[in-house]
């Protein structure tokens, strides 16, 4: 412990920090670039890895670039981890990380990988592209994102990632969130703010506010509570308006929502008269569209305000069926036979919904995590699936969140 050494940085491991190898063993450098050579002091180790920080940096990327926030670095916020590389080497990496979680742990050979694997397709704005962010509130109720140590909060005075509006809004804040456990500042696409915030117990705090947002709270059983103002945001995709009521999900990066949606859709390369399934598939967004092309779209939903959402956002269309409840309860209940399933899970899929949609001939499954991912694509070949596509798509610039599209064919060599 706390030796130094020096490291080539030969890759980026998923979490973010370079991989070099000392004596044999992988070294793990927060805040490093690929090609890189560092001076590094080990912080810790086990049998398999070092963990280490930078030193000196003795031989620098020309891919490195000056960190915009202030707060970006060693023992400060921990919520972005790429802002020391240009945005270009961001999408390439990201690409590197998702083929090398499908070569190893997916165990596609270098020949499936490169026919499915695309280019990561770039948000349209790097900064500012949060229209949503949630912030932790600590016991004595202070507010901040994670830190880059892992071990508490950093208080925020300002954010390069988060919407400007959105910024001002916290700027603005002096409540008193003892007895709170989240903050979530939100925006819809019309620009009028919202404080989402989640309570430690069934009664909620007294709140004094006095904020241009409308104020929700989200109970210990994820019911959501409206104070003031509006219950809901409103986001326009693809020249339509969606509602979605606090507690309901939408990504957050704003910018990436028109090409998210029409990646998904041309994938489903839906010819007209298909039946879909929209799995996991919170306000409607996926089904607005797969419905302008199948005969039929089936959504299923668990969480009860994102399907009253579904059902407003979609009312005008006859084509689409809406279902509260969760997966593995409602597809062995349903008596169609369906074409394409568009699979957009919090997490890998439990058994029993795997069970369920693995005789379809086609998916296209969204994922936020290249591991996960990886370990579905490996599942899947084995029940008789081929990844045809792989399609990073960045919703989190400078960081190393990577979200992909993938599309499967059942039965295809």
């Amino acid at each position: 412990m706390g030796s130094e050494f020096e490291v080539e940085i030969e890759s980026m491991a998923h979490g973010g920090s370079g991989l070099g190898r000392h004596k044999g063993s992988p070294v793990f450098v927060p805040y490093t670039i690929p090609g890189e050579r560092v001076l590094a002091r080990r912080v810790d180790t086990d049998d398999k890895r070092i963990l280490a920080e930078g030193i000196t940096l003795l031989d620098a990327s020309a891919d490195r670039v000056f960190p915009v926030c202030p707060h970006f670095g060693p023992h400060k916020c921990g919520r972005c981890h790429w802002q020391h590389m240009n945005y270009a080497a961001q999408l390439l990496i990201k690409q590197d990380i998702l083929a090398d979680h499908l070569s190893r742990m997916g165990e596609l050979s270098d020949r499936a990988i490169l026919a499915a694997l695309r280019p990561t397709i770039a948000s349209p704005d790097e900064w500012y592209y949060n229209y949503h962010m949630t912030l932790t509130v600590t016991a004595d109720g202070q507010i901040g994102f994670p830190d880059a140590n892992g071990r508490g909060i950093f208080p925020i005075e300002e954010c390069h990632i988060l919407h400007p509006d959105l910024l001002t809004l916290y700027q603005q804040m002096d409540i008193d969130l003892t007895g709170f456990k989240r903050v979530r500042l939100q925006q819809g696409s019309d620009g009028d703010p919202m404080v989402i915030l989640t309570t430690l117990s069934e009664d909620a705090p007294e709140l004094e506010i006095d904020l241009p947002a409308s104020i929700n709270l989200i109970l210990p059983d994820n019911v959501p509570m409206n104070l003031i103002g509006d219950s809901h945001s409103r986001f326009t995709v693809n020249g339509h308006a969606f509602r979605v009521t606090a507690g309901s999900y939408i990504r957050p990066n704003y910018s990436q929502l028109d090409n998210l949606v029409n990646t998904a859709l041309m994938l489903l390369d839906l010819r007209g008269g298909e039946k879909v399934l929209d799995l996991y598939a919170g306000v409607g967004m996926f089904s607005r569209f797969a419905a302008q092309a199948a005969s039929l779209v089936t959504l299923v939903e668990s969480y009860p305000p994102a399907v009253t959402d579904a059902d407003e956002n979609l009312a005008d269309l006859d084509n689409v069926d809406v279902f509260e409840g969760g997966v593995e309860v409602v597809l062995p209940t349903l008596n169609d036979r369906y074409d394409a399933a568009l699979v957009d899970p919090p997490a890998a899929l439990s058994r029993e919904a795997f069970a369920s949609i693995n005789q379809i001939p086609t998916l296209v499954y969204l994922s936020d995590d290249p591991a996960t991912l990886a370990k579905e694509t490996k599942r899947l070949k084995r029940a008789g699936y081929e990844l045809v596509v792989a399609q990073p798509i960045d919703l989190s610039p400078q960081t190393y969140y990577i979200d992909t599209i993938a599309l499967f064919h059942r039965g295809k060599s």
